[in-house]
C-alpha cells in the first residue's frame, strides 16, 4: 500500500532556533537562510512554548544549556504536550551524560559550538528526513485504519491470520471454513487493502 505524503510537507520546511546567545541565533539564521530554509528565532524556551507555532513540517535547533529552561527540559515538555519534532542540540560545553540524555530523548543530532556549516547542513537534512518519514508513517497508518474498517468480520479475521504468516490450509483450519472460502476471503482482503502480494500485506503489520 503506497500513500503519498502531502507535498506541502516538503515545501514548507521550517526551523525554530532557540538560544539565549543573540550572536549565535543570528549566525544560525544567516546560515540556514542561505540554505533555503524558513526560520524563526527565540531567545529562550519559555517564549517558544508560549507561542508554539503550528507549522506542518518543522524541526528545532536549541542550545543545551539555557537559563530558565534547558534544552533537555524543553524537549521533555514538548513530549508532554504531544508536540514532538526532530531536535538538534547545540552546546559549547556539553558533557557526555548530557549528550547521552539528549539522544535518549530522541534528539537527531548534537553539535558543538562553533557550528560547522557542513555539519549543520547534514544534521538539518537528517532531521527533516526523520520528520517526513514520521509523517509518512502516520499517514500510512491512518489509511490502513480506514481500509480495515471496510473489511467484514470474517475478512478481518483472515487479515489478522495472514499478517501472522498463516497459509491457506492453516486459515481454513483456524476459521473452520472451506479452502475456496479461505481463498475468497484472502482475495477480498488484498483487494480492499490495495496490496498486490502477500509480502506487501504482511508488511502492514508494522503499521498496526
Amino acid at each position: 500500500m503506497n500513500t503519498l505524503i502531502n507535498p506541502r510537507l516538503l515545501a514548507s520546511q521550517h526551523i525554530f532556533i532557540i538560544d539565549d546567545n543573540a550572536s549565535m541565533t543570528k549566525l544560525l539564521k544567516i546560515m540556514l537562510t542561505q540554505m533555503g530554509y524558513l526560520t524563526s528565532v527565540y531567545s529562550n524556551a519559555i517564549d517558544f512554548l508560549n507561542v508554539m507555532p503550528d507549522v506542518d513540517c518543522s524541526i528545532l535547533i536549541t542550545d543545551m544549556n539555557m537559563s530558565q529552561m534547558t534544552g533537555i527540559e524543553l524537549q521533555v515538555e514538548l513530549g508532554r504536550l504531544e508536540r514532538t519534532m526532530p531536535v538538534i542540540f547545540i552546546s559549547g560545553e556539553a558533557t557526555v551524560p548530557q549528550s547521552i540524555a539528549a539522544l535518549k530523548q530522541g534528539a537527531v543530532d548534537f553539535l558543538l559550538k562553533p557550528i560547522n556549516k557542513q555539519q549543520l547542513k547534514a544534521a538539518v537534512e537528517s532531521a527533516f528526513e526523520a520528520e517526513v518519514q514520521k509523517r509518512l508513517c502516520a499517514s500510512n497508518k491512518a489509511s490502513l485504519v480506514s481500509r480495515l474498517q471496510i473489511l467484514s468480520p470474517r475478512e478481518r479475521e483472515t487479515y489478522e491470520l495472514l499478517i501472522l504468516g498463516y497459509n491457506n490450509s492453516e486459515i481454513l483450519e483456524a476459521l473452520h471454513i472451506s479452502l475456496p472460502t479461505a481463498k475468497q476471503y484472502k482475495t477480498a482482503v488484498m483487494r480492499k487493502l490495495n496490496v498486490n502480494s502477500l509480502a506487501e500485506l504482511i508488511n502492514l503489520k508494522q503499521l498496526s
